[in-house]
């Protein structure tokens, strides 16, 4: 994907087709640091490779979208919600992908609050 002729432009342009819009904080990022959207579209073609993809782009797109949710980037949400629509993923498909991510960030809550638990247990809270 990131070739050494590729240009920071060429990299919008290929996003701006795949997601239909480019977030807006890729798009600032060009004139300050042209270098980071190429780093950006090297590590994209490093975790989904074009040539032998073991994944298909539908659930590239839902595994994305429960990394960005879990991960809180509200500009990767805005971005694979565009893929979404774009590659007309099933509602079912998204709404499960949803379920897990909550179910996923309930279950991070009770784990990390395991020290508070075992504080509760032993009296001392």
């Amino acid at each position: 994907m990131s070739e050494p002729s590729m240009k920071p432009e060429d990299v919008l342009e290929m996003m701006r087709r795949s997601m239909g819009e480019v977030p807006a904080a890729i798009e600032k990022s060009v004139p300050v640091d042209p270098t980071l959207i190429l780093e950006h579209a090297r590590s994209k073609a490093f975790a989904m490779p074009s040539q032998t993809p073991a994944l298909d782009e539908q659930t590239r797109t839902l595994v994305y979208l429960a990394a960005a949710l879990a991960g809180s980037s509200p500009a990767c949400v805005r971005a694979m919600a565009n893929k979404v629509a774009q590659q007309g993923i099933a509602k079912e498909k998204v709404l499960e992908t949803i379920h897990i991510v909550r179910l996923a960030m309930a279950t991070k809550i009770i784990g990390d609050s395991e020290p508070v638990f075992d504080a509760l247990k032993k009296g001392l809270a």
